[in-house]
């Protein structure tokens, strides 16, 4: 009865990870629509999960974790028309504020070479504090080529802050290397 059950949820199931994600060299796994590469390590980040986010926003993403509960994930989906990186997260934050989440900054940081920077909109959450350690949620977002690149991180700061920087650039160069045509 058990697989008769897994099995008629597996064809309700709309698409599934296998097709979404193909397994590429090195243990990566590589967005099929896309061709973005979702490495098995991003610096200290080990990747948990690639799967599809929400299908009717074509929006899939890979998930991280790294030491000390601190997590990353990448979510990627077709460029709307009218681009807003605010809206594009406004759910997100909505969430975030439910659970008690306050807003400590937003930005617009240029991440990449200084020739050609991303314009990438950052916004900062506070959920919790101690004496010595205040963790903190990002959610960043940037039009990339054809692709909304949207990358959140929880973590510690400042224990993690050096980490959270490094995976935020780290992920973009890797978006920007895949999804601009270089120069002529």
């Amino acid at each position: 009865m058990k697989r008769a059950i897994l099995f008629s949820a597996a064809l309700l199931t709309p698409a599934h990870a296998a097709d979404i994600f193909t397994d590429g060299p090195n243990g990566t796994k590589v967005h099929t629509a896309s061709g973005f590469v979702c490495p098995l390590k991003i610096d200290g980040f080990e990747r948990d999960a690639v799967g599809e986010r929400d299908p009717q926003l074509h929006a899939d993403y890979c998930a991280y974790s790294a030491l000390d509960g601190v997590y990353a994930s990448v979510m990627l989906r077709p460029l709307p028309k009218n681009y807003d990186p605010k809206a594009m997260l406004a759910a997100d934050f909505t969430i975030q504020e439910g659970a008690g989440g306050a807003m400590i900054g937003e930005t617009i940081q240029s991440v990449g070479p200084k020739n050609a920077p991303l314009s990438v909109y950052v916004r900062n959450y506070e959920t919790a504090r101690t004496e010595t350690v205040r963790y903190r949620t990002l959610f960043a977002s940037a039009a990339v080529g054809s692709w909304a690149v949207q990358v959140t991180v929880e973590y510690a700061d400042p224990r993690d802050k050096d980490l959270q920087v490094s995976f935020l650039e780290t992920t973009y160069a890797a978006a920007v290397s895949k999804f601009t045509p270089p120069s002529p």
